[in-house]
């Protein structure tokens, strides 16, 4: 019977081992939850057929202790897959609940095995570290250092009832096996566990959170490089277009401010003068906004003590006349960080996302500023709002030229923004959620303090 249950366990756990860690979204999280599921199905059925085989191999009855137990405990799996079949595709919002549970579940179920197997001299302590393992692929580095707990609790538990003789573990062939454990030996392996089943967590859950940031990291990039080429794309065709629209404007500008001189004792004709004029120079500000989102300048690029110019952005802005002191600024802002940057581009970058914050924010409410370092070597830089945010649709066009959800807006503001970030392989990612605000990431290029003086 060990033999083979060992067996069938190593390959549980080979298998369960074998997912993969990523950052979880609610299609890869139900994935990953039906393969565990189905994973669990199998195990259970080379339960049964490892059980069914050492019963007829030894002609035991159903009656025998350790093979009740383990044909309950296949059934029980069996059951407890296929309500998790059922449920899952009901309980959307209450994904980790379910996993959780599947996971408390597995611990008890480890602890009946090795209960069967002999207790403190069973050699299948060791699937703790399994569940361990596998919980770091759902609930990361956090939710498998409280798995360990569990795992190392139970195990104590079972440990010290034997040791007080409250329960006596049956052994291989089937008979109760007394108490000849003493309380030293009992700490001994409670430590091991506990040790072995911390240590597993840190480890796996640190990876786990490692290659679930890196894969985040990775997802933005491949954004970043779409919005670029898309971007690029239109830039190219916006340049020749801008520059074909300015040079009749400025024509047809010319020849009306003439005409003006001419028709100054015509009051009618004075008024859609100047109506021509106001329009001609709204179309000329949106060409030549349209030519810096096309071809934006590389300015003159100084070193800029972030902390410093962040500041004195942030006083600024809230002496604003349109903020109307209905909005507050908290910073967290690191010292002695330097970026190369052009000041009057640093500024408009900035103004501008403060601004569209500001606009989000319906009545009273906070913007956060934080600048920190970035494991990348990048000096992040978050601005983030409890405005009214945008949904998944909206985050993916708001750097689209001409996109824009204000009534008197061009949709020019945050593609301009985008592109001069790309003038210094700076890249900017934003998050949102309906109802609960926006945070825009900007990732700046450091230099060192010693260039900048």
């Amino acid at each position: 019977m060990s033999t083979n249950a060992l067996i069938l366990i190593s390959c549980y756990a080979v298998l369960t081992e074998s997912l993969p860690n990523y950052q979880l979204d609610r299609e890869t999280f139900n994935r990953k939850l039906n393969w565990l599921m189905s994973i669990r199905f199998l195990f259970a059925l080379l339960l049964l057929g490892s059980t069914l085989a050492y019963q007829v191999g030894n002609q035991l009855g159903l009656q025998d202790t350790p093979i009740a137990i383990l044909y309950g405990l296949a059934g029980a799996i069996v059951f407890m897959s296929a309500v998790y079949v059922a449920l899952v595709p009901l309980v959307k919002r209450y994904q980790f609940i379910v996993i959780y549970g599947q996971i408390t579940i597995d611990t008890l179920c480890i602890t009946l095995i090795i209960f069967v197997t002999g207790g403190y001299s069973s050699v299948f302590s060791f699937l703790y570290l399994v569940v361990v393992i596998y919980s770091s692929v759902f609930v990361f580095k956090r939710g498998s250092l409280w798995v360990a707990v569990l795992c190392s609790s139970q195990f104590a538990a079972l440990l010290v009832l034997e040791l007080n003789g409250t329960i006596a573990p049956i052994d291989y062939g089937g008979s109760m096996i007394g108490s000849s454990i003493t309380g030293i030996q009992v700490l001994q392996k409670c430590v091991i566990m506990a040790a072995a089943c911390f240590s597993v967590a840190f480890l796996s859950g640190y990876l786990s959170d490692q290659e679930r940031q890196s894969k985040a990291e990775l997802v933005a990039m491949e954004a970043h490089l779409g919005r670029v080429q898309n971007l690029a794309q239109i830039g190219e065709m916006a340049a020749g277009l801008a520059h074909e629209i300015k040079n009749p404007l400025a024509s047809l500008s010319g020849a009306i401010q003439i005409l003006k001189g001419e028709m100054e004792n015509n009051k009618d004709n004075m008024r859609l003068v100047h109506i021509v004029l106001r329009e001609t120079d709204r179309l000329s500000s949106l060409v030549n906004n349209f030519l810096t989102f096309a071809r934006p300048s590389a300015g003159q690029a100084q070193c800029v003590n972030l902390a410093d110019a962040m500041t004195e952005m942030v006083t600024l802005f809230e002496k604003d006349g349109s903020i109307d002191q209905r909005v507050k600024v908290d910073l967290d802002i690191i010292t002695d960080v330097y970026i190369e940057i052009d000041p009057l581009q640093l500024r408009q970058v900035v103004w501008n996302l403060l601004l569209n914050s500001a606009e989000s924010i319906e009545n009273e409410g906070t913007i956060k500023i934080s600048v920190q370092k970035h494991r990348s070597e990048r000096i992040m830089v978050s601005i983030a709002d409890d405005g009214c945010g945008m949904d998944e649709q909206t985050v993916k066009a708001i750097f689209n030229p001409f996109f824009t959800t204000k009534p008197n807006g061009t949709g020019l503001g945050l593609s301009i923004v985008y592109r001069i970030l790309e003038t210094y392989d700076c890249r900017m990612d934003v998050q949102s959620k309906p109802g609960k605000g926006s945070i825009f990431t900007l990732y700046f290029k450091p230099v060192d303090p010693p260039y900048a003086c």
